[in-house]
């Protein structure tokens, strides 16, 4: 039986067997998904695989097994590729059968050349996502990923040795020495089939590496929708059930990773032909730069298995719906009360000893789009939180508090600058053929913290007022109409969005909560910092875990409750009658809902509902007194 080595470091060798022992019944496809499926299932196995999130790419070995847990940016037209070929020996006819799947070049013995002309071709289909790290992850979300990690991984001969320290952004020297990674490649891994690697067709062309010289062209935009990220962009290579994934998508990839420089030199040699006679290739010079960019810059995985991840915290099972993924549920569960309370406690002493907006923010970090009917997103909770300080650190604080409890998140700040010079929405350029991002791009369950507190006078343009426009879509609609020139498309989203503001938002939230300090510290920044050093490590998890755990636990309403709130509602409606409207009601079940969840109810209770009734009359209260203090409309 083929050792762990095998295939985590080969796992051509893997797939070699299964596709020599079942050649040529069809099924060796699903043996060689089946095979992997259960390595991984083997205890912690997932954890011994190398991440391209936590490893740069020059320490990981050529064609080995590599995990990366990523978004879907983009997704490319479908290629073909040669998923089975055969090479014939010209000296003595002898004919070798080869996959061509799990790979970008095709591979043949000494003295071989493929046959193009064999009734043995068989000629597939697959799909090419471009996946860009999770937008705004936070940094314990990755510690989390790496302290778990197992893998064994050591800087790759294949790079000079005094490169380990680059970022992913400075490696794009890498393509400088495709001769070097060559050698490596060809001479890398065992074999347990007993013959040697096979050479590449392309080995000549390792002449031509200066044809690629990344000085010889503009620098490549990795496409990240968020400034300052970092990380790998990859081409993740899909084989099956590719259909069941879109854009923004969130996924977990596990596949054979190709960075042979050769492809480089195959699509520079490309180009270049293409100029003498456009005939030949229909893609345009930079459609060709973006789809097929250098592989040390971005990396090719080949999927053998995928799935959509159903959250983004690592402190949870990936899967809550396994038999012990349910214990550790209802062992938290069972502790949910006092972790509560101190979460209420923490984010009181964050909002300066406000804990009705504590209260309020608690219920929108747990809130999620849970369905839509027609056009209308059920479960969005927007705040906005008005009474901010103006120009203070304060609100920078409070991001940085969120930051800390939730997986994915990203500040913007509302200034006039930003709005009008700032890509909010994807747009498709049809010249690269691609999806450009935009801000707006995020995964699911994102936090996005508006800070409009930074809002000064000046003048929006015509981009500032069309991002104005998408971030009002956003908070009503939850989707982004994303810009493809002649039309535009919708992409539905689910994106928690807090406003912080001094007086009422300028833009739609479904609930404003006004901040009425109790203590005004007299140093700021060591107030708010003091905060998150006071709170210890494993109490800050429990907070990750909490707000996680309750957005995916479902929720129901009796008939009997529905029938009590209904009359309690008709009831509201006759004592004051001007003020209570149908949106009070949708936003009184909205907060009762989530009251609910955070105590770990998953069914709405009198006691729930007329505690959400009692937070709803304070907040209004709080709003009628500052209206009047100030003496208009908030």
């Amino acid at each position: 039986m083929p050792c762990v080595a095998d295939w985590l470091n080969n796992p051509f060798s893997i797939v070699q067997g299964i596709f020599a022992q079942n050649t040529p019944n069809s099924d060796w496809e699903k043996k060689v998904t089946d095979y992997f499926k259960e390595k991984l299932k083997e205890n912690n196995a997932t954890n011994w695989v190398p991440s391209l999130n936590d490893v740069p790419v020059h320490y990981l070995k050529p064609n080995s097994l590599v995990k990366f847990r990523c978004m879907v940016q983009d997704m490319f037209d479908p290629e073909f590729y040669m998923g089975v070929y055969e090479t014939v020996d010209p000296n003595t006819n002898a004919r070798v059968l080869h996959f061509g799947k799990y790979r970008d070049v095709a591979e043949c013995g000494p003295q071989q050349e493929i046959d193009m002309n064999s009734s043995q071709t068989v000629t597939l289909e697959r799909q090419t996502f471009y996946c860009v790290p999770v937008p705004g992850e936070s940094a314990w979300v990755k510690e989390a990923y790496i302290s778990a990690s197992q893998a064994r991984v050591s800087p790759s001969t294949s790079y000079t040795p005094s490169r380990h320290k680059r970022s992913y952004e400075e490696d794009e020297d890498m393509e400088q020495h495709p001769s070097k990674q060559k050698e490596q490649h060809m001479g890398s891994g065992g074999d347990s089939h007993g013959c040697g690697e096979p050479k590449r067709l392309e080995t000549e062309a390792s002449a031509g590496h200066h044809l690629i010289s990344p000085n010889c062209s503009p620098p490549l935009d990795l496409n990240f929708p968020l400034p300052g990220e970092k990380g790998p962009a990859c081409l993740v290579k899909v084989y099956e059930s590719w259909d069941t994934f879109k854009v923004n998508d969130v996924l977990e990839v596990y596949g054979i990773l190709s960075v042979d420089p050769v492809l480089s030199i195959v699509n520079s040699e490309e180009r270049d032909s293409s100029t003498l006679d456009p005939m030949e290739c229909m893609d345009t010079a930079e459609e060709q730069r973006v789809h097929s960019p250098p592989s040390s810059l971005v990396p090719r995985i080949h999927v053998i298995l995928a799935h959509k991840l159903q959250h983004l915290n690592p402190l949870l099972p990936a899967c809550l719906n396994e038999e012990e993924s349910k214990t550790f549920v209802s062992n938290f569960m069972s502790e949910l009360s006092p972790v509560r309370a101190e979460l209420l406690g923490f984010l009181t002493h964050a909002l300066l000893g406000d804990s009705l907006a504590a209260e309020y923010l608690i219920l929108h970090l747990i809130s999620t789009v849970y369905a839509r009917r027609d056009v209308l997103p059920l479960g969005k909770f927007t705040v906005n939180l008005s009474g901010c300080p103006r120009n203070s650190i304060f609100t920078e604080h409070i991001y940085r508090i969120i930051q800390q409890l939730v997986p994915a998140s990203y500040r913007l700040q509302m200034t006039i600058e930003n709005m009008n010079h700032s890509r909010f929405i994807p747009r498709k350029d049809y010249t690269a053929n691609r999806l450009v991002s935009g801000i707006l791009q995020l995964a699911s369950n994102t936090s996005l913290v508006i800070d409009e507190t930074q809002l000064e006078q000046g003048q929006l343009d015509t981009k500032g007022v069309h991002n104005v426009k998408a971030l009002g879509n956003l908070i009503t609609w939850q989707k982004v109409d994303y810009d493809f020139s002649y039309h535009q498309m919708e992409f539905p989203c689910n994106i928690n969005v807090l406003i912080t503001s001094e007086g009422r938002s300028l833009l739609p939230s479904d609930c404003q909560v006004q901040l009425q300090p109790q203590i005004i510290p007299p140093n700021m920044e060591e107030y708010m910092n003091s905060l998150l050093t006071a709170v210890l490590p494993s109490v800050l998890n429990k907070f990750r875990i909490y707000l996680s755990l309750l957005r995916l636990l479902d929720y129901s309403i009796s008939d009997e409750v529905t029938k009590a709130v209904e009359e309690d509602f008709v009831e509201m409606r006759k004592n004051d009658p001007e003020s209570i409207t149908a949106d009070d009601l949708h936003r009184t079940l909205l907060v009762a809902r989530f009251l609910s969840l955070s105590a770990g109810q998953t069914t709405l209770s009198r006691e729930r509902w007329l505690r959400a009734k009692q937070l709803e009359a304070l907040r209004k209260a709080r709003l009628q007194q500052q209206k009047c203090v100030n003496g208009n409309e908030l």
